[in-house]
């Protein structure tokens, strides 16, 4: 059986801009995969290219064994797609918008009827299907975007940031019909910047950064690898460099520490991964007073994807949202955006 999804060494630069440096992974029939990195990491170019909305400029797509550059009419036929922003005509009703959306996929009219009621239905819709969705509220519009991505019935639902902006009890509802979804056969493609969705969420994922896949693997796989608790340590609010230098030089000694980081987005932290222990906290507390270093704050936590990311970047996943901001360039997401 072809994979559902496959992308191997994909290319994309706007300008001078690199979007995407050299992407490749495979997304198995009926899996969720997630597609895990920080605003700018190369993940909504990733799936604009994968849902013929942009051409790569290397590398290989295919949707079901059809080749998306060679052949794109064909593959869109398998594809449906949510972007991150939601924008329905808000003079439509919900019901004559998805009717617009089989009109455009040129679904003979009884089975738009038939689909039309599944879609609403699946999505808890029927109620709202005859209000304008100028009315409809955040959660509303985004389960009518999933609907209308559905109604060809695809083989693979590509969802970018489906989430964003939700409330709680929207996104549960959101991640519930996607396990529906999953339950049902489709594959379904997400990408987040949500730890969290992503591991409740993911059968396997990828983390991009970069424009480059740094990891793969199911969540608990990548997880393993990282190996041990995690304990975050401030000596200050804002460490000097050389006293968080201090601090990994002697606490690297310890026969449970296997691996020490500095963060230096965060004040010079220093993120160890330990050998669990029960009395881990109180030796690294003692290790510090020896040498007259305070400790301004510790915490000690189980592995995360934020963790993995931690340990293949040297910083985390917020870390990298907030230098993706402060690197921003509008004049490039402008033509971006145009293209």
């Amino acid at each position: 059986m072809a994979p559902a999804v496959l992308i191997e060494n994909l290319q994309k630069s706007y300008g001078t801009v690199v979007a995407v440096k050299d992407v490749s992974f495979q997304v198995e029939p009926g899996e969720i995969f997630g597609l895990l990195g920080p605003n700018g990491a190369g993940k909504t170019t990733t799936l604009r290219a994968l849902c013929t909305l942009t051409t790569p400029d290397a590398g290989k797509i295919t949707v079901s064994g059809i080749s998306v550059i060679d052949n794109p009419r064909i593959a869109r036929q398998k594809l449906g797609y949510v972007a991150q922003e939601v924008a329905p005509d808000k003079v439509l009703t919900g019901k004559e918008l998805l009717q617009l959306q089989a009109a455009l996929y040129h679904i003979p009219g009884a089975v738009a009827k038939q689909r039309i009621d599944m879609v609403l239905d699946l999505l808890g819709l029927q109620e709202y299907a005859h209000k304008k969705t100028g009315t409809y509220s955040g959660g509303l519009r985004k389960r009518l975007d999933l609907a209308a991505g559905l109604l060809h019935a695809p083989d693979v639902l590509v969802l970018d940031e489906p989430t964003v902006g939700l409330d709680i009890e929207s996104r549960f509802v959101v991640w519930d019909f996607l396990r529906q979804l999953r339950a049902s056969g489709t594959t379904v493609l997400i990408t987040s910047h949500y730890l969290e969705e992503i591991d409740a969420l993911a059968d396997r994922v990828a983390i991009i950064d970069r424009g480059t896949v740094i990891a793969a693997g199911t969540p608990s796989q990548l997880k393993d690898k990282v190996g041990g608790d995690r304990i975050t340590l401030r000596i200050r609010e804002f460490s000097p460099l050389e006293e968080a230098e201090k601090a990994k030089h002697l606490l690297q000694d310890l026969p449970f520490v296997q691996e020490v980081i500095i963060n230096s987005a965060q004040g010079n932290s220093l993120n160890l991964v330990v050998t669990p222990q029960n009395d881990a906290l109180i030796t690294i507390q003692q290790s510090l007073n020896t040498v007259g270093l305070p400790i301004f704050g510790i915490a000690q936590s189980r592995p995360s994807l934020d963790d993995v990311y931690l340990a293949a970047t040297g910083r985390t996943l917020l870390d990298a949202e907030l230098a993706a901001i402060a690197n921003r360039d509008p004049k490039a997401e402008k033509k971006q955006n145009m293209r």
